[in-house]
């Protein structure tokens, strides 16, 4: 029974996420009259195909360095400095995680576009003609990642920080190692995990982004969008042989990254005692230190201030003032009173319900899979389920409309584009690594004699899970299950590709908004979708 139930297991996981990717991969080889190598030679004589995909990679690596250049060095200076207020600014700091991609790419908007608040403050006191800028291109898709993805390194920093023992400082000080050496011969390969991790984070996330590019790319292509384009286009077998190649630059780069993080590693035995925050003793260092935290937090708070701003803005409200001149809340009324501007909201908010209890239900049975009965299988059904996160969001949803719209059930395949099915099921296999991941983990922390106890006074298997194994991972199940919410409401790249006028999900109608300058109905959706995923996360996290 036991590795039956694992046979099925890894059948599903074939099914549902590698047999989309393998369809993809063939069908860019075939055309009405057979197999053919046309698209890949199309691909590789057009330059513009070799372009976007080069300024993929190269804004991808980009992107992990600048993130790394803001995120650590802040890692450290909450982690290893004691000073008023950095527990509140630590928090803060955060804060960014919170915008779902595109919301954050119009609070980018409104707060530095080229008709900005910024701008348009600058533009007044200097008296020019014109906007001092463009937010357009590489420079302003990288600024964007830069503020998005530093939070990656700054969370995986802190948490490597928390972990190493201080002794180990202490003696290489006792040695008399300088303080830049103990950085670099002890700190730094300690951290080498958790910054491999982050830089891997960081590199899969912008090169399967979509909204900063699409929002702010102008010329500059990266290969999301043209997938995307080719794809709405009607030339699906160029989306598909551009799908193919970002899945292979991604799962390259998956490999080169871990290998990077893994090998060479240092591995030692932790005392659990971690090193205190050196407490600043000068009261000007103390106050200075906690005035330019709360200025730097302010800054931070810049685009979800500004959104929450603009969502009061009438329609035709903000033209060429600095500040709009009229404020309203009909945005927010008309949101919620009527049914074809709350659809996309509701849209959304049920899909990823659906999409976050499927989700969950796989992990508890992949979890006990795993770690409880121990299934043979039980390397191959992780390296599954890590899968749809080492593939661009871009090329996973070509992939599951490739798949699903062929009726062809003797080779499991339906047609469900168009339905109502296709979005949630995106959903689902999209964030089937980021609830799997933190189940797991929460289970390997569980004493497996609890339920064996259990097992041993006549409980039955059904009861011994729901009374005794998914109380002790509610903490896992409530956290893995808030990112697969947050991520399936706020998503973009996969809804463009997936979504009908009638599934249409809060991402689109943002877009649309976008589109009929109506600034502050864009805004008002940013908001709600902003504060439901706030509210996810504090259910989520208890805090």
């Amino acid at each position: 029974m036991k590795r039956r139930t694992g046979l099925i297991l890894v059948g599903f996981l074939l099914w549902i996420v590698v047999y989309p990717i393998a369809i993809v991969i063939l069908e860019s080889f075939r055309d009405a009259e057979g197999w053919t190598v046309t698209p890949l030679i199309g691909f590789v004589r057009e330059p513009s195909e070799w372009s976007a995909l080069w300024n993929s990679v190269w804004i991808s690596l980009a992107s992990v360095v600048s993130a790394a250049v803001v995120g650590i060095p802040l890692a450290f200076v909450f982690e290893k400095l004691e000073f008023p207020g950095r527990r509140i600014l630590g928090a803060l700091v955060a804060l960014p995680a919170v915008l779902p991609p595109l919301v954050g790419v119009i609070a980018f908007l409104f707060l530095y576009g080229e008709s900005g608040f910024v701008a348009r403050i600058i533009t007044e006191v200097l008296d020019l003609d014109e906007s001092p800028w463009r937010l357009r291109g590489a420079g302003a898709i990288l600024l964007v990642h830069s503020y998005s993805m530093y939070v990656y390194f700054y969370l995986f920093t802190r948490a490597g920080l928390a972990k190493i023992d201080s002794s180990m400082t202490e003696a290489a000080q006792s040695l008399g190692s300088p303080g830049f050496s103990i950085f670099r011969r002890v700190t730094l390969p300690l951290l080498k995990p958790q910054l491999g991790a982050a830089a891997l984070l960081a590199f899969m996330t912008s090169l399967g982004s979509f909204s900063a590019p699409y929002i702010f790319g102008g010329g500059f292509r990266v290969m999301t969008t043209r997938i995307v384009t080719s794809k709405l286009n009607g030339d699906m077998p160029a989306a598909l042989i551009e799908a193919t190649w970002l899945a292979a630059v991604a799962l390259l780069g998956l490999v080169m990254f871990r290998r990077f993080s893994g090998s060479r590693s240092v591995a030692v035995m932790s005392k659990g005692m971690a090193a205190r925050a050196a407490t600043i003793r000068q009261p000007m260092a103390r106050w200075g230190a906690t005035t330019i935290g709360w200025l730097f937090a302010a800054f931070l708070l810049l685009p979800h201030i500004t959104l929450v701003l603009v969502s009061f803005v009438p329609l035709n409200g903000w033209s060429t003032e600095i500040l709009p001149s009229s404020y309203t809340i009909a945005n927010y009324i008309t949101l919620l009173h009527e049914p074809e501007r709350l659809r996309p909201l509701w849209n959304s908010i049920w899909m990823a319900g659906v999409s976050t209890i499927l989700v969950l239900t796989l992990s508890l049975w992949a979890a006990r899979e795993i770690v409880q009965r121990k299934v043979r299988l039980r390397g191959t059904i992780e390296s599954l389920l890590n899968v749809p996160w080492a593939v661009p969001g871009t090329v996973l949803a070509v992939a599951l409309a490739t798949m699903f719209s062929v009726s062809a059930p003797w080779v499991g395949r339906w047609v469900l584009v168009g339905t109502v099915v296709i979005l949630p099921l995106a959903y689902f296999v999209r964030n089937i690594p980021v609830a799997c991941g933190a189940v797991v983990a929460g289970l390997r922390q569980i004493d497996p004699s609890l339920s064996e106890a259990a097992a041993s006074l006549g409980a039955s298997k059904m009861r011994t899970l729901w009374r005794v194994t998914v109380p002790l991972i509610r903490p896992a199940l409530l956290a893995g299950g808030a990112l697969a919410f947050v991520t399936a409401a706020g998503d973009f790249v996969t809804s463009v590709v997936l979504y009908t006028f009638e599934t249409r999900p809060v991402s689109i109608e943002i877009l649309g908004a976008l589109r009929a300058y109506d600034l502050g109905m864009a805004a008002a959706y940013g908001v709600v979708l902003m504060f439901v995923s706030a509210a996810a996360m504090v259910v989520g996290t208890r805090r």
